[in-house]
């Protein structure tokens, strides 16, 4: 077993030298001279945050208090229910091509689009058109987490860390708040901004990080945050098969929930992908997956 994975990690190399050459000699936008300096295998760690509470909290939600998150936030909360299958994320990751940020698979390239991330998170209040960027004059640290929390400055100063480089918030101080909060709407910011930073961005495990909530801060513009999910998954990627190992930085949910899109085998009337009531997360997360098999087998299967 062994010998025929190592045979398809360096047949993949074998590809992807092939296709650098070819994509070189047809004049694109490969510079002379570019050689690819990849692993020919990366160790990608998939570590999570732990996610129980957020399901927790979101079951016990009342219908009403759901409605509101999926009219301001989309349909976030169905990625709860997705199991990160850590077999073929590793297997996934050996295909990315770090020359053209896309996966490679013999001579296919495949990669997630803005059109398709828009569609899973299905999100009525953001403008495609309208893509986030970081503001010159911006409001510090505690006065966003003020307007976002509904919170005093005392209350919000108390609990900032600083984890490194980034200040953040510990998961346990928002956890706490979401159960206690009076404010419906808050309550629903708040966990939707948790989201956001324990697993659309988990730069910091435990913590929601100062990037993460200078992002949430401008949804309220009705701003779009596909591309930057996007971009962070690429880089992702992109700084783990460069170096030969790391930890993806990215949502593994989503990735997954995307790849499987292009490979799902169920009977659709085709009026449904347009309907306003169709949503392809939700019937994503309800097809049933098989979770027992090896990244040896996804390797020769990709």
């Amino acid at each position: 077993m062994e010998n025929k994975f190592l045979d398809k990690v360096e047949n993949n190399a074998v590809v992807r030298i092939w296709l650098e050459k070819t994509q070189l000699e047809k004049g694109d936008s490969l510079s002379e001279g570019y050689t690819s300096e990849l692993w020919d295998f990366t160790y990608i760690s998939v570590r999570q945050n732990n996610l129980r509470e957020l399901k927790e909290i979101w079951a016990q939600w009342d219908n009403e208090t759901k409605q509101l998150f999926y009219y301001n936030y989309g349909d976030l909360p169905d990625l709860l229910d997705i199991k990160v299958d850590e077999h073929l994320f590793r297997a996934l990751a050996q295909f990315w091509n770090f020359a053209y940020s896309c996966f490679t698979f013999g001579e296919v390239d495949l990669v997630p689009t803005i059109e398709e991330y828009t569609a899973l998170l299905r999100c009525p209040r953001i403008q495609a058109d309208k893509v986030y960027s970081k503001a010159v004059n911006i409001p510090n640290f505690v006065k966003k987490l003020m307007n976002i929390l509904g919170m005093s400055e005392q209350w919000v100063s108390a609990r900032v860390k600083q984890k490194g480089d980034s200040k953040c918030i510990p998961w346990k101080s928002l956890c706490d708040l979401i159960l206690v909060h009076l404010d419906t709407k808050k309550k629903v910011d708040i966990f939707a901004l948790s989201i956001f930073g324990l697993m659309i961005f988990p730069r910091t495990l435990g913590y929601v990080d100062e990037a993460v909530i200078d992002l949430f801060d401008r949804l309220d513009k009705r701003v779009t945050p596909v591309p930057a999910i996007l971009a962070e998954a690429f880089r992702s990627l992109s700084a783990c098969r460069s170096t030969g190992e790391g930890r993806f930085i990215g949502c593994a949910q989503l990735l997954l929930v995307w790849f499987h899109s292009h490979f799902w085998k169920v009977d659709k009337v085709s009026y449904r992908v347009v309907s306003e009531n169709y949503s392809p997360l939700k019937e994503l997360v309800a097809t049933p997956r098989r979770d027992n098999i090896t990244m040896e087998k996804w390797m020769a299967i990709l």
